[in-house]
């Protein structure tokens, strides 16, 4: 049997199953914002510890969103351009604009030779040592784990979503217009009911949480040890699907909340999964059983990875530089 035959019968969404993730995901995170809106009466801490869990529900929306930009959440494509809109409008992001990156990714990922589009900017050791002075400062910056997972995630989405791309086609830049639009729309209404300072002291710290979750996420799926990447001559689709792709092993609860995105090596094997479904094909074929998860513990090793090294085919940090002057 091929991995094409073998992934086949879990490639049709569920329209049921889509309903239903809808429903326990966007009204437990309507009933938490106001609940948020009631607790700021009570104490501002309690307003963020709801707003933990509510980041939570905005990642599994996140999911939603990036379901429907793979035509996998459901059979309809107007469905899947209606709640991706809707989804998008709630996380932030222009649902065209934000596909067609994320669809580069999925062509590109592991390509050394194809690095730059919606990936984590990434230089081999050869080429941060022949870097200028000032791009090795601004590199060191960009990785640093405070800009990469706090400041990085807050520009992403709350500035770089809200600009397309000069060189982005029509239907890509009206879906950032439409969405800046949306979001306009949706900061005024809540706004007016409950007050400007409230709507930025629930919405901002939930967003924040939010986005850096989803990056963290994005950065293990494609940053571990033992990754697989390659100059295009000898990229491989199915080799980078199975080990440039992680198998993050979480928490049942964090499991739910990130929409099962952790059995990220099936997903990029086959991105029209719909993600309910891709703990049920991981179950069920032993091959991708075969791949080792990654814990959570474990990926926080992930954080001191900083360039590729293509002498040894894997990442290192910064001090392994001290150690080749050394030798």
């Amino acid at each position: 049997m091929t991995w094409k035959t073998m992934i086949e019968k879990y490639q049709t969404p569920h329209a049921w199953r889509s309903i239903w993730q809808l429903v326990n995901t966007l009204i437990p995170y309507a009933l938490l914002w106001y609940l948020m809106v009631l607790s700021l009466k009570v104490s501002y801490w309690l307003t963020l510890f709801l707003a933990v869990v509510a980041a939570g529900l905005l990642v599994r929306t996140f999911i939603i969103f990036h379901d429907c930009g793979h035509s996998s959440f459901f059979k309809s494509q107007k469905a899947n351009r209606f709640w991706g809109f809707i989804t998008g409008l709630l996380t932030f992001t222009p649902h065209n604009y934000w596909w067609h990156k994320h669809a580069e990714h999925h062509a590109n990922a592991g390509d050394l030779d194809h690095r730059g589009i919606g990936d984590v900017w990434t230089m081999t050791v050869e080429e941060y040592l022949k870097a200028h002075r000032w791009v090795r400062i601004k590199y060191r910056f960009a990785r640093n784990p405070f800009c990469l997972f706090i400041i990085g995630p807050a520009i992403m989405f709350l500035i770089a979503h809200r600009i397309p791309h000069k060189k982005s086609g029509p239907r890509s830049i009206n879906s950032v217009h439409l969405t800046n639009l949306g979001i306009l729309g949706m900061a005024i209404i809540l706004s007016l009911w409950v007050g400007v300072k409230t709507y930025l002291l629930i919405q901002l710290p939930v967003l924040m949480m939010a986005a850096s979750a989803g990056v963290w996420l994005f950065y293990v799926q494609h940053q571990f040890e033992g990754v697989y990447w390659e100059r295009h001559p000898q990229w491989d689709y199915v080799t980078e699907a199975l080990k440039g792709s992680s198998f993050y092993k979480l928490p049942k609860v964090l499991q739910w909340f990130t929409g099962s995105i952790g059995y990220h090596h099936i997903h990029h094997l086959s991105p029209r999964i719909p993600n309910y479904y891709l703990e049920k094909c991981f179950n069920e074929n032993p091959l991708f059983q075969e791949i080792k998860p990654i814990t959570f513990f474990a990926s926080l090793k992930s954080i001191t990875y900083r360039l590729w090294d293509e002498q040894h085919n894997r990442l290192v940090g910064f001090g392994y530089l001290k150690e080749m002057k050394k030798a």
